[in-house]
């Protein structure tokens, strides 16, 4: 479809951690996946292209044949004409017919008839009685055999342009693989034998290989600590908010962050060993299996089939019996032909680019319509915390004065000064906040750690000591209760600072909520949904949060797969779910739950696995997709109706079940009836409105 040029220009950059084979599989597995929420087929053909020529095409044969049997005004003879007919509905056939015959060979192998086989039905059958009835005609030119060219060559052009609407109403994903491989370093610094430092290209580092990772950068394969010691950032890969200390012997997984200090690792995973691609995995086993699911479109088209069938066969033996043989074949044809879908082809996809179109403009981009459909399902919506629930940084959320014998910029100079002197990971957050703030630290001498207390030195002349809750209450200092709840009620770790020996100031540090987060859960509660967090935080600070979202049922401390188990082990219940995510670690999750929604200041690979993304990353949208998705279905449902209703009048007169009171529905009858059908979703699509 357009993307698999780039796919393979991008292969150099694929190779980063995975080998060449591997990421042609991972790419050819992706490409199924890009086509996921529209019909089978769809990367079979380029439909814009092939629209626009079946259209040039189609026009002479619609100037020059019959429609149902009736001659229209402008229609254009001249001797030969029915051969030119022949021939460019014939090119038309095989051409623009290519897509459908492609997709209804993989609907009918899967043993799912569905609306690739009713399109082939029908274009099938228009065009092998064409041909009969132009073979006819030419043997025996005083009688008249009714041709279908017309319908046709209506009915490719119709299908063709509905799939071109909605391939260009629903983005594609881009290519995962490629976002996953671009986290990682094209250059490696590898540790020789003899202690020397070499650079290398990443695809060709060994399991068991030493590598050297300076401050700053990224983690290039997963691996083990073997000397220094620093604070990683993992918020991308593993969700969680706190930079981690790490020292020997501790892992490290590729594409996270070095922070502070210097280090050398055995790697312990590359390829497909790494945990990239087994994150990558996990996502496609989940895309694989979502991408069964039937749309309603597809069920409609699939009973359309087998009662069109079943119908068209039935009336062909009665009609042999009571009639002659070219009136049987003359019902049993103009059964399949009225069951064409020229306004089923169209139901589904103008609604999606009506709704797509307004979702746009809503700060929502739609990339799978089965999301839309199935929102009036969703029971369960799971809420990753970091990036989602919350802003996902990790910095001073609150610094309050005890005393009024400094100000608070004095208050966070003495705590940069002690903290400057350390690489732990709330001390990097003090450190960027006062950096934010424009605040330069006081500097400090005789700097000491305290186990399990804090930190302790002289700044300005004062004994200066940071000191956990623990500490304050063993020496026997007050503490304002109320001050401190609303910063540990939203889950912050707050640590407090003495000049002397006497309390002046506490300081909080977390990851802050979003605004409006807790009149989001109470708006999700209302819509009947069951919010439920999850994250790849501590159990304590989970808890904490949920508490104060209101939240009931939360899940901590979860690795990718952890996530994508919770969600899996709800879904084989039979319970839909919709997850929002922003990180790598969501990325399966995203892929496996009913619906995903990725937050769209979120990693690549999140997006990528994503149905929906919010461009603005603002929680309200959620409400805002959730209503539109409603009002997205009810249309459908109503195109449908219309689409697919009129054949539950049409098929039955058109297979003479009324002939014995002298009624029998006309080919020219049926076309008006199929013309009007398709008018009428056009207009309703367009009446979608938020």
């Amino acid at each position: 479809m357009g993307q698999k040029k780039e796919k393979h220009e991008h292969s150099a950059h694929d190779r980063k951690n995975m080998d060449h084979s591997t990421h042609m599989t991972h790419s050819s597995e992706m490409d199924h996946h890009d086509m996921e929420g529209m019909d089978h087929s769809m990367h079979m053909g380029n439909f814009k292209k092939k629209f626009w020529l079946s259209l040039i095409l189609a026009i002479p044969i619609l100037l020059m044949s019959p429609m149902m049997g009736i001659e229209i005004p402008f229609q254009i003879t001249f001797p030969g004409s029915e051969w030119l007919v022949l021939v460019l509905a014939t090119i038309l056939f095989f051409y623009g017919g290519q897509p459908f015959f492609a997709g209804a060979k993989s609907e009918l192998k899967a043993k799912s008839p569905a609306m690739m086989t009713l399109i082939t039905m029908g274009i099938v059958v228009a065009y092998i009685y064409s041909v009969y009835s132009f073979v006819a005609n030419l043997v025996n030119p005083a009688g008249h055999v009714m041709d279908f060219f017309w319908e046709l060559a209506t009915l490719i052009v119709i299908m063709l342009l509905g799939h071109w609407v909605e391939m260009n109403a629903v983005s594609n994903a881009s290519n995962a693989l490629q976002k996953l491989a671009e986290l990682l370093p094209d250059e490696v610094t590898l540790l020789q034998a003899d202690g020397q430092t070499k650079r290398v290209n990443l695809q060709e580092v060994k399991k068991g290989d030493r590598l050297l990772v300076r401050a700053g950068d990224k983690m290039p394969t997963d691996g083990t600590i073997l000397k220094g010691s620093t604070t990683v950032d993992e918020s991308a890969v593993t969700g969680e908010s706190k930079g981690v200390a790490k020292t020997v012997s501790n892992s490290v997984i590729g594409g996270s962050v070095n922070g502070s200090g210097t280090i050398e690792i055995r790697v312990s995973g590359t390829g497909e060993d790494g945990y990239l691609a087994k994150v990558m995995k996990m996502v496609k086993e989940a895309q694989a299996e979502k991408s069964k699911l039937e749309t309603l479109s597809d069920r409609v088209a699939k009973w359309l089939f087998y009662v069109a069938l079943v119908v068209g066969i039935l009336s062909f033996i009665v009609w042999l019996f009571i009639d002659d043989l070219p009136q049987a074949l003359n019902r049993m044809v103009t059964v399949f032909i009225i069951a064409c879908p020229h306004a089923l082809g169209l139901a589904i996809p103008l609604v999606i680019a009506r709704s797509t179109s307004l979702a746009a403009r809503n700060g929502l981009l739609l990339k799978n319509r089965q999301a839309l459909e199935q929102v009036n399902q969703m029971e369960y919506i799971f809420l990753d915390k970091t990036g989602t629930l919350t802003e996902g940084r990790f910095t001073v959320t609150g610094v309050e004065l005890l005393t009024d014998s400094l100000d608070r910029e004095e208050a966070l100079r003495y705590i940069g000064a002690l903290e400057a002197q350390t690489n732990h990971p709330l001390a990097i957050g003090v450190m960027n906040y006062l950096a934010e703030q424009k605040l330069d630290a006081y500097s400090a001498e005789e700097v000491k750690t305290l186990e399990g207390v804090g930190v302790t030195g002289n700044v300005q002349g004062k004994k200066v000591v940071l000191a956990n809750q623990k500490e304050i209450e063993k020496r026997g200092l007050t503490i304002d209760e109320a001050a401190l709840k609303q910063y540990q009620e939203q889950g912050n770790t707050i640590s407090f600072l003495l000049l002397e020996n006497q309390l002046v100031a506490f300081f909080a540090m977390g990851d802050t909520i979003k605004a409006g987060a807790k009149d989001f859960i109470a708006a999700l509660k209302a819509k009947g949904l069951r919010p439920v967090m999850i994250t790849g935080d501590n159990k304590k600070a989970a808890q904490a949060i949920a508490a104060y979202l209101g939240l009931t049922e939360f899940y901590s401390e979860l690795l990718p797969e952890d996530k994508e188990k919770n969600i899996q082990s709800y879904v084989k219940q039979g319970k839909k779910v919709m997850m929002v995510g922003d990180g790598i670690n969501d990325a399966p999750s995203l892929a496996r739950a009913s619906i995903g929604i990725a937050i769209g200041s979120g990693t690549d690979i999140a997006i990528d696995s994503a149905d929906v993304i919010l461009t603005s990353s603002a929680l309200e949208d959620i409400l805002k997709f959730i209503d539109l998705a409603k009002k997205t279905r009810r249309k459908m449902v109503q195109n449908l109706w219309w689409g697919a209703g009129y054949n539950i009048l049409a098929i039955p007169l058109a297979a003479g079940i009324l002939a014995p009171i002298g009624i029998l529905l006309s080919p020219a009858v049926g076309a008006v009836l199929m013309s009007l059908s398709t008018i009428i979703v056009a207009i309703n699509a367009l009446l979608l409105n938020v």
